[in-house]
């Protein structure tokens, strides 16, 4: 029987869900005439080399989901499960090298029809003088004996986008990304398993597995594994694929073993719970861990699906710190806003208490330069974590702990309440609702109202900015800037306000010639969370 599914047209459906990606994105566009999906600034990109992949649909977010800056140019769509016309890989390289880039990088999965396509098109584009190399990612650790056709391209071809598009970013040129990516492509490996098999719009499920069996080494095709087990605990089906990739018996495995280091990726090929999702990806950390392998970075969703299938991939990448840096080290970035924003709070200790002492005992300063050093002292101790919301609960704790006085409360309310809108999401619109949530704290439980004269003032005037990032295509820096231009002139204005809560509503003025020195703090945290990430 033929599976259901929501779409218009079984012809159409490629067409149709690029076309609705691009339509939500306006950083993306079409090419006309062809399935290929492109970056929309490609002007930008002058004097640097572009970065195609692509490959079948039905592999969502892969490929046209990782398109965007410090990754993927552009994609070439074939219909499901196929690869892309030769005419439209073409018109592909042609659109981005008549965007002024100085070469171009294809990024292919191992599978005969995209290696016989991607590679036609880059010899006919060779021969009207653009330059074009092809990398092609085998890292299925499926198979104990290699056949001639070598290892299938899987999940982790998503971590390769990253490496050659940190590289492109950085000014790289194309025979040395080439080089790269091609070494970084020889220390990885990925295995899947499947409940159940998919089916193409149109068709019958690709295969058929009894109730008790699970599919190990499937590729995201719907094609069968190498071998049925029998169902088993999510502990179990863990440590058996990872034995199995680790294996050194096995042709295909990665070398990973005690003391290695590696980035660990877990896979939603499409229909899985995230609750089974969650509980595969601890049992993946604690069976790595227990084995002395380093986890250095954990990547946990849906990256390469195949349609709705019920399993998932294990991706692990060997890393040293090169290359961890090409990947992303969001500790490091994290650990660079606090060092600046820490650095600020210092440099402002006199001028804080000197606004301070208008209205009250002179301490706003020594009391954000408590916080400052007990942050220091933290980060000596290690990376802060990675996930924002596990940072935001830490730093609410330890101010809470350390920086006293009716800041460090309110700074931890804000904190606390922000970190739980980014457990399910790190996007710009969680990190809106972050700040929505933190300002709701503050306000419900320190009676302050915008226009009171507290810090509320500079936080409540960059939060109604950054509303902006719930909209489709918001740019991360060129909200956070008017962000902050807000919050600076909020606190400035707080010098013609009514003190309506905080200390300085009990003075008997109650109107102050000085902006408040809370809401001065804000904003130059928020001026220095800006310039490290325009750095």
């Amino acid at each position: 029987m033929t599976s259901k599914k929501l779409v218009n047209s079984v012809a159409g459906c490629a067409d149709d869900a690029l076309a609705g990606l691009v339509a939500c994105n306006p950083n993306l566009q079409l090419l006309q005439g062809h399935r290929v999906a492109l970056r929309s600034d490609l002007d930008s990109l002058k004097g640097r080399v572009a970065l195609l992949s692509g490959g079948g649909s039905g592999h969502e977010p892969a490929h046209a989901g990782f398109i965007g800056k410090g990754m993927l140019t552009g994609v070439v769509a074939g219909a499901v499960f196929t690869s892309p016309a030769v005419g439209s890989i073409l018109a592909a390289i042609r659109a981005v090298a008549q965007a002024g880039t100085v070469g171009t990088l294809l990024i292919v999965k191992n599978y005969t029809g995209d290696r016989l396509n991607f590679g036609l098109a880059r010899e006919q584009a060779q021969t009207e003088g653009i330059p074009v190399e092809m990398v092609v990612i085998g890292d299925d650790s499926a198979f104990t004996v290699l056949k001639k056709a070598g290892r299938r391209g899987l999940c982790g071809t998503v971590l390769i986008h990253k490496v050659a598009g940190a590289l492109a970013e950085a000014g790289v040129g194309l025979e040395e990304i080439t080089k790269q990516v091609n070494m970084v492509a020889k220390a990885m490996g990925t295995l899947g398993v499947s409940l159940s098999s998919c089916s193409v719009p149109g068709s019958k499920p690709t295969f058929e597995l009894s109730a008790d069996e699970v599919e190990l080494g499937l590729g995201i095709h719907g094609e069968a594994g190498v071998r049925r087990i029998k169902m088993a605990t999510a502990d179990e089906i863990v440590k058996l694929m990872l034995d199995h990739m680790t294996d050194t018996t096995n042709a295909s495995h990665v070398p990973v073993q005690p003391g290695s280091s590696v980035v660990m990726m877990v896979n939603n090929l499409g229909g899985l719970s995230f609750l089974e999702l969650g509980i595969i990806a601890d049992a993946a950390v604690r069976s790595l861990e227990g084995r002395g392998v380093k986890i250095a970075r954990a990547l946990v969703g849906t990256f390469m699906s195949a349609l709705e299938m019920p399993g998932i991939s294990l991706t692990l990448l060997l890393v040293d710190e090169p290359l961890l840096k090409l990947i992303g080290s969001a500790s490091k970035r994290m650990a660079l806003v606090l060092e600046r924003v820490c650095s600020t709070l210092l440099g402002l200790e006199e001028q804080l208490n000197a606004l301070d002492r208008a209205a009250g005992d002179g301490d706003c300063g020594t009391t954000h330069s408590r916080a400052a050093r007990a942050i220091r002292e933290w980060l000596k101790e290690g990376p802060p974590p990675a996930s924002p919301a596990q940072l935001l609960s830490k730093l609410s704790v330890l101010l809470l702990e350390k920086m006293g006085g009716s800041s460090g409360a309110l700074y931890g309310l804000f904190l606390t309440a922000a970190a739980q809108p980014l457990k399910v999401k790190t996007s710009l619109p969680a990190w809106s609702a972050a700040m929505d949530a933190g300002l709701e704290a503050m306000q419900k439980y320190g009676k302050a109202a915008p226009g009171d004269r507290t810090m509320l003032d500079s936080l409540w005037a960059a939060g109604q900015e950054l509303q902006a990032w719930k909209s489709p295509g918001a740019d991360l820096l060129q909200v956070l800037t008017k962000a902050v231009k807000s919050a600076e002139a909020a606190a400035e204005a707080t010098k013609n306000m009514e003190a309506g809560a905080g200390r300085a509503s009990y003075i008997s003025s109650a109107r102050l010639e000085q902006p408040d020195p809370g809401a001065v703090a804000a904003a130059a945290i928020l001026r220095a969370i800006l310039e490290v990430l325009q750095s």
